[in-house]
């Protein structure tokens, strides 16, 4: 029998819910799966797709695109969404932005995303090591668009600015979930720190660049939210100027993170999509598989963003 909560988001059946219908798999080629992760391989190189065990990882590859993982394979903190490896992460490595970009390059990208672990190990938290990339990709592939997600970098406002002024065209930080949850789901995150990496970015980057620099944040729902949460939330980010919000499913990368507590249906994603919306956002993209740099480039062009 299935018991219910007074929190959106919240049906359990015997303990777990069921996956439903909506969330499914897509067929691809494996030649060209294989292909793209070889590729990235033998460049020594990571991507966040498969560290997270993303779910529309083999969509992204079998189009030929990718979310960079830089500065190693090991975090320095462990999230309870998040199956990446959690420990002592290695020295970074000199070459990574350079071999970054040849890829870019190799792989015929019109729209690079760069993400990281945490690298809390770090005096700047790997800022100058994004910023390094960031150029080295604009230097190789004129014309191509760079997107940022990068961590909170504990707050550091200056590390903040320092990848701004690299020039990327989105700067997107990721809140993952309501405030309340976040002793469980980001124990080594702030919200309100979050909240100031955001509007930060959004102020020193239209001082720069000014309408075409954009920032970006993303929720993940199924871990137990409120609605009055969420729209609670929305506000805090529409106020910090935030211009794109994504919101998805969170989906159980294995049995080590923290359970789906329910699959919040299509139609109740474009209900709460419409209500973030009319908090001013420029953009909200919502749904089950909606991921924050999923189809990165697409959404760059929807947004009016130049990427040739």
């Amino acid at each position: 029998m299935a018991r219910f909560s007074k929190r959106v988001g919240r049906e359990v059946l015997e303990g777990h819910p069921r996956l439903p219908e909506w969330i499914t798999k897509e067929r691809v080629k494996l030649g060209d799966l294989h292909g793209m992760k070889r590729g990235l391989r033998d460049s020594h190189l990571h991507t966040v797709c498969e560290e997270a065990r993303c779910p529309n990882r083999t969509h992204c590859f079998t189009h030929g695109t990718a979310t960079f993982l830089l500065m190693g394979e090991v975090c320095t903190r462990a999230c309870g969404f998040c199956s990446i490896q959690s420990g002592k992460p290695r020295a970074l490595d000199a070459q990574e932005p350079l071999e970054t970009a040849e890829r870019v390059a190799a792989l015929g990208l019109r729209f690079a995303v760069l993400t990281s672990v945490n690298r809390d190990d770090l005096p700047d938290g790997g800022a100058a090591h994004f910023a390094e990339t960031v150029l080295a990709i604009r230097r190789r592939n004129p014309g191509v668009g760079v997107e940022v997600l990068v961590p909170d970098f504990l707050g550091d406002l200056e590390a903040v600015a320092r990848v701004v002024a690299a020039g990327p065209a989105v700067f997107n930080h990721n809140t993952e979930t309501v405030p309340s949850l976040y002793p469980e789901v980001r124990p080594a995150g702030r919200f309100e720190r979050s909240l100031r990496v955001l509007a930060h970015a959004k102020e020193l980057g239209t001082a720069l660049y000014g309408t075409a620099f954009r920032t970006k944040s993303g929720l993940m729902l199924g871990l137990g939210e409120t609605e009055a949460e969420l729209m609670t939330t929305f506000e805090a980010l529409a106020k910090a100027q935030v211009d794109i919000l994504t919101l998805g499913q969170y989906l159980r990368p294995t049995r080590h993170q923290l359970p789906v507590k329910r699959y919040v249906h299509p139609d109740e994603f474009a209900d709460l999509g419409a209500k973030a919306k009319a908090f001013g956002f420029a953009t909200v993209y919502a749904g089950p598989l909606v991921r924050s740099s999923f189809n990165a480039h697409e959404v760059a062009e929807l947004e009016g963003i130049s990427i040739a």
